[in-house]
This record gives C-alpha cells, structure tokens and sequence, in this order.
C-alpha cells in the first residue's frame, strides 16, 4: 500500500495535500483497497458547502459497508471531482492522483499540523491491519 510523502494524513483514512497558500485537494488512501473492500457508490457536497474540521462532508460505499468521511480540516468547497463521481473505480486504480475528491478553501491552515506525517500514518496502519488480519483469520476458520 503507497503513502505518499507529498501529503498529510487523516485518523480517517484521507489524505490532504496542500496546493496553494490556503487551498488544499482531499482525498482517501489506498486503506480500502488494501483492505480488500472494493468502493461501489460516493456521496460529495457541492461546491461553496462550507465544513468544519470532523464535520462528515459526505460517504463512502464498499461491497463491506458505508463509510462517512470526516472532514480533516476546516473549509469551503471549491471544486468536486466530477470524475469521481461518474466513474467510482478510478476511487479503486488511483486514489492519490485521478481519484482525488475535492479542493478547499481552508478556513484555518495551522490544523495541517494537526494531521499526521506519512511516517505517522504508516504506524498506524501498521496497527490496524495487525487488528484486521487476526479477524479475519478467525472468521474464516470457523
């Protein structure tokens, strides 16, 4: 699974990349497919819906289960990846690149410090999928 050193991470599995003084694209990590969760449906807002840091801004549907996504940092909406939307596999090929979801306007730069470093996110991924396979394991056993 690729983490990539050009952004900032989420507890929630999305990656912020900032792009301009105060503006900023979102996205999710390669966590669900990794996971082996294929993604089959997206919920997003519509551009000028203004969100507050964990504000949920839309949803995220597996074969699993429905995921909602919480904002990492506080802003306006300013742009929506359309292609996302017509075409949710590119969420599966290219969540870092093609598959990005929105761009904002950030309310507040400084609460990019409160997300964390690629090395952070490593860790912690390492952490759940030393949760995840065990269960796994275990369901399949019985």
């Amino acid at each position: 699974m690729r983490i990539l050193d050009d952004r900032l991470y989420s507890e929630n599995h999305l990656w912020v990349k900032k792009e301009k003084k105060k503006q900023a694209k979102i996205g999710i990590t390669e966590f669900f497919s990794a996971k082996g969760e294929e993604i089959i449906n997206i919920d997003l807002p519509e551009e000028g819906e203004e969100f507050e840091k964990e504000d949920i801004f839309g949803s995220l549907e597996t074969v699993e289960e429905v995921y909602d996504l919480a904002m990492p940092v506080s802003g306006t909406v300013i742009s929506v990846n359309e292609k996302v939307l017509d075409n949710v596999d590119i969420l599966n090929e290219d969540p870092y690149d093609e598959g990005w979801l929105i761009k904002v306007e950030l309310s507040d730069p400084s609460e990019l410090d409160e997300l964390l470093p690629p090395e952070d996110y490593e860790l912690k991924i390492s952490k759940e999928f030393e949760e995840i396979i065990p269960e796994k394991i275990t369901e399949e056993e019985e």
